[in-house]
């Protein structure tokens, strides 16, 4: 079987997060399954170790004696109404995913940037802007097609192989490379939501406000609050071009009336610089968080809360005030509970369901600053670190390195983490997938 091999020196797009850096030996560019077979086997003949990427948004870096698997030629994308499901490869995004469903009034659970790979956000828990509504995209996979360390082609589901379907979803790569997925749409064409933008100059108070508020909502609603510090982009409304903000992000399913009802609060709690809040296509899912969509340098970390009560709150406005002067671009709470805490029809790895928020920071490592970034990130965690549950979310951790394994498999607990690390030594007892597999980065 031959392999579509790409020299390294060839050059590599750094994908998403441009300061990750890659320097495997080989490039292995899959525009069919087999590409990914061949790709594991030839690792395997020739003592190599395997990592994957699609968009490269949660890439981690790659080595001397890994061979990049390239799987974002592997994008197809198929809707199927009756069944409500759609069928995807490894290389489609979540867009591709909204686009194709929405002339069906269906939707696939994207994460806040659509922009993002399906198949790892969605291995990773994916956590998305409707998931207080509809539970972790992680909860609606009904088969995988995965290619496991030996070399061999498996169609994954909870009846054929339902120790391995439990794993991957959350566990991710760590278990094998999945080339598609099946998963379940829910129907949906629009969601109430978008976001207000405030001065940080009334943080404190929409924090405050914000907080109270969240304690009152149905799970037919979800939201966030992100401190960020905005450059002076000409593609940003003028209101907010290089000022330092909070944003508040609202999703409501359901009766538009009732999510204008809800939000009343909020939009009381300050006179917000830009209101954003108004009915949307669900299709257009992403304008909720405004994800910048252009690939930079990012260092981030996140960590779960056990709660979030006033002296958090408190917390959070000082370590992200203007007056510290600590280098982030972003600081969010997102809050959990709704469908993300109850269990899911079928059980899976993805952890973190017991938490009540997630905090996550991140700067840009551009200079003037970049060497300042990373403790100015830790800063902002561990100035919350009182009510965190010393675990994070897979995709909300941070690049592939001790500290991030250590939360992810904190967050697993030792139940989980136990069933996981004995099928992972069954699976792939060599370690040829160990640059994908984040969590397992503490035992490395």
């Amino acid at each position: 079987m031959s392999v579509p091999t790409v020299p390294a020196a060839a050059g590599i797009d750094p994908g998403f997060n441009t300061s990750t850096p890659h320097h495997p030996d080989l490039v292995v560019r899959a525009t069919a399954p087999a590409d990914v077979v061949a790709a594991v086997r030839l690792a395997r003949e020739t003592g190599r170790t395997v990592a994957v990427r699609a968009t490269g948004h949660g890439a981690g870096p790659t080595g001397p004696g890994t061979i990049l698997v390239d799987t974002a030629g592997l994008a197809d994308v198929s809707i199927d109404p009756v069944a409500r499901t759609a069928t995807v490869g490894a290389g489609a995004t979540w867009q591709q995913v909204l686009d194709a469903a929405a002339p069906f009034g269906l939707g696939g659970l994207a994460g806040s940037a659509p922009g993002v790979g399906v198949v790892g956000y969605t291995l990773g828990g994916g956590l998305g802007p409707v998931a207080r509504t509809f539970g972790l995209a992680a909860d609606h996979v009904l088969a995988l097609d995965v290619v496991t360390a030996d070399g061999g082609f498996r169609r994954v589901d909870a009846v054929g192989d339902p120790e391995l379907f439990w794993a991957i979803r959350g566990g991710g790569a760590a278990f094998g490379l999945v080339t598609g997925l099946t998963m379940g749409l829910v129907g949906i064409r629009e969601v109430y939501g978008g976001g207000l933008w405030f001065s940080a100059d009334v943080a404190r108070t929409v924090l405050r406000a914000w907080r109270d508020w969240t304690a009152t909502l149905p799970a037919s609603t979800s939201s966030s609050l992100a401190r960020l510090n905005l450059p002076s982009a000409p593609e940003l409304p003028e209101p907010l071009r290089g000022r330092p903000v909070v944003h508040v992000r609202v999703a409501h399913v359901g009766d538009p009336a009732q999510g204008q009802r809800l939000v009343a609060p909020l939009r009381a709690a300050a006179t917000p610089l830009l209101d954003g809040l108004g009915v949307l296509p669900y299709a257009a899912l992403g304008a909720i968080h405004a994800d910048p969509t252009t690939p930079m340098p990012v260092h981030e970390r996140g960590v779960l809360l056990a709660a979030l009560p006033p002296a958090a709150v408190e917390a959070f406005a000082d370590v992200t005030s203007v007056a510290t002067g600590l280098p982030i671009a972003a600081a969010e709470l997102r809050l959990l509970g709704g469908a993300v805490g109850g269990p899911p029809a079928v059980p899976s790895a993805a952890p973190g369901r017991d938490a009540a928020f997630t905090l996550h920071a991140l700067g840009v490592l551009a200079p003037p600053i970049a060497d300042a970034v990373p403790a100015a990130v830790d800063a902002v965690l561990a100035r919350l670190e009182p009510w965190s549950t010393g675990g994070a979310m897979p995709n909300f951790a941070g690049p592939p390195d001790a500290v991030a394994g250590a939360r992810i498999r904190r967050a697993f607990g030792p139940d989980a983490l136990a069933r996981l690390d004995a099928l992972r030594a069954a699976l792939d007892p060599r370690g040829l997938f160990a640059p994908a597999a984040r969590w397992t980065a503490a035992r490395s």
